[in-house]
């Protein structure tokens, strides 16, 4: 690790290091953004096998998925924010990436439903301590009218890890455990797996530690390449702070900030229709168009979470060019994406030509996901720079409860009650339920099997179009933000 220069605001006008070298270390960022998200996602690629290997309804696998995950993301993401404003944030990201890779793989290796929660829970522990401080990084590194892109391009590492998610996780999950057997053993290492019976191992579960464990070499890497910045070197000299605030001052400095509190309601909405989409995406793709876990995640998963990275550096890129004409754009930009994406999204929920439903759904998500930038440039431009991974903190933290934590249970608790209305409507002898259909009775015939899958089928497009209608109030909360969005801000945005 190099040893980081004297506090300075010489470089107010440029920004810390070389031009080359900060961008070096935003890509590296986005790379551990990117590794967060892979890990984050990987559950929700491969949420049909781990809902038919436990059993679950739609409304227990949104509880596996979101809440606990997010009250543990919200529980931690504070302290950590807190520590990264008094502390070495390079090393605070390098051990939470360790503990994060390895709650990751074993997932892979949970033996039950109580296991993998548990294992999740320890995942989001750890995931909590990348962005607070990822962010008042990347503040120190470049000044205020530059963060819009920046922040923009460390942002596309939610979409880029969907991309990597389905094309790894995918594949791997279809897999057969004694494919994978055999390939260990023509390496030569299958000697330190001969107590394993692979033709019992499942393809999630190999998933689970392909994908987890890398993380523990992007670990080093970042502790031995970045440079702790001095705090605030790319802010003017007026705007510095003298001493580490604690958590306290920054919500004093919160406090009569109506545009972080607009922009963080208008945030957490999006959030519960993105994870809520998330989590089902994959079975959606499944159930209604018969895809498998692999076909769906490489023709849909990869390319759809490609398009939202391209929307989330859009997002950045053209309120960067606007904000010269309007202060506000980095608030109404995102507004008026997500009232784009709406009919996008529930179109290509109801159409049956898979390159239409690309096509339309690549359009939601390019909309959808222009607001990522803007959610962290607001939320560190209008505290000063000692409070800015308090004030991601607290963003994430609402941003993880309301979307995380309610979206996926929202989706599969609508999904059932949806699915439980068709089955009254489609079985006219009144004997099937839901507990028969998900339990795949063996007493069921073909045609009560046909009707159980249009019901599954049928009852979560309707839960995931009913979602996709929150955006138009997230979008409200944007354009709330932007009425005092130059009040409020600190952080200089045009020359």
């Amino acid at each position: 690790m190099r040893t980081s220069p004297e506090p300075s605001h010489d470089g107010h006008l440029t920004g810390y290091g070389t031009p080359g070298y900060r961008n070096y270390v935003l890509l590296l960022l986005m790379l551990v953004y990117t590794l967060n998200f892979i890990d984050r996602t990987l559950i929700a690629v491969v949420a049909q096998p781990i809902i038919d290997s436990f059993g679950l309804t739609d409304a227990q696998w949104g509880l596996l998925y979101g809440p606990p995950f997010a009250i543990f993301y919200a529980l931690m993401g504070l302290p950590i924010a807190l520590w990264a404003d008094r502390g070495n944030r390079v090393k605070i990201i390098a051990v939470c990436i360790v503990l994060w890779s390895l709650m990751t793989a074993l997932c892979g290796l949970a033996a039950g439903f109580l296991a993998l929660l548990a294992f999740r829970i320890g995942v989001a522990v750890g995931e909590a301590g990348c962005t607070p401080p990822a962010n008042s990084i990347i503040g120190d590194y470049f000044i205020a009218r530059k963060r819009a892109t920046a922040i923009g391009i460390y942002s596309m590492g939610v979409t880029l890890g969907g991309v990597l998610a389905n094309l790894f996780g995918g594949p791997l999950a279809q897999m057969e455990g004694a494919e994978v057997g055999a390939w260990v053993a023509g390496i030569g290492l299958g000697g330190l797996f001969g107590w394993l019976d692979w033709s019992s191992v499942e393809g999630w579960r190999i998933a689970f530690v392909a994908v987890g464990l890398p993380g523990i070499a992007v670990a080093l890497w970042v502790y031995m390449a970045i440079e702790e910045p001095p705090r605030g070197y790319s802010d003017p000299p007026e705007s510095a702070a003298t001493q580490s605030q604690d958590w306290l001052v920054a919500f004093r400095e919160l406090k009569h900030k109506p545009t972080f509190w607009w922009m963080t309601a208008g945030a957490s909405m999006v959030a519960f229709v993105g994870y809520g989409l998330i989590s089902f995406q994959a079975p959606f793709l499944q159930r209604e168009h018969g895809l498998s876990v692999r076909d769906a995640a490489i023709q849909f998963g990869a390319p759809l979470s490609l398009l939202a990275a391209l929307g989330t550096f859009l997002g950045g890129y053209i309120t960067e060019k606007l904000t010269p004409y309007s202060q506000t754009a980095v608030a109404w930009v995102p507004a008026v994406g997500l009232l784009v994406a709406v009919p996008a999204y529930i179109l290509a929920f109801y159409v049956d030509d898979l390159n239409t439903l690309l096509i339309l759904w690549g359009i939601g998500a390019v909309c959808h996901y222009a607001y990522l930038g803007a959610q962290y440039n607001i939320g560190q431009g209008v505290v000063s720079n000692r409070s800015r991974a308090a004030a991601i903190a607290i963003l994430l933290i609402a941003v993880s409860l309301v979307g995380n934590g309610l979206g996926p249970y929202f989706v599969g608790f609508m999904s059932d009650f949806f699915m439980r209305q068709q089955l009254v409507e489609l079985d006219i002898t009144g004997q099937l339920t839901a507990t028969a259909c998900l339990a795949n009775a063996v007493d069921l015939d073909a045609v009560q099997r046909s009707i159980c899958d249009l019901a599954n089928s049928t009852g979560l497009k309707q839960a995931i179009s009913l979602t996709v209608c929150w955006f138009i109030l997230a979008a409200g909360c944007f354009f709330m933000s932007a009425r005092t969005l130059t009040r409020d801000f600190v952080a200089k945005l045009v020359d």
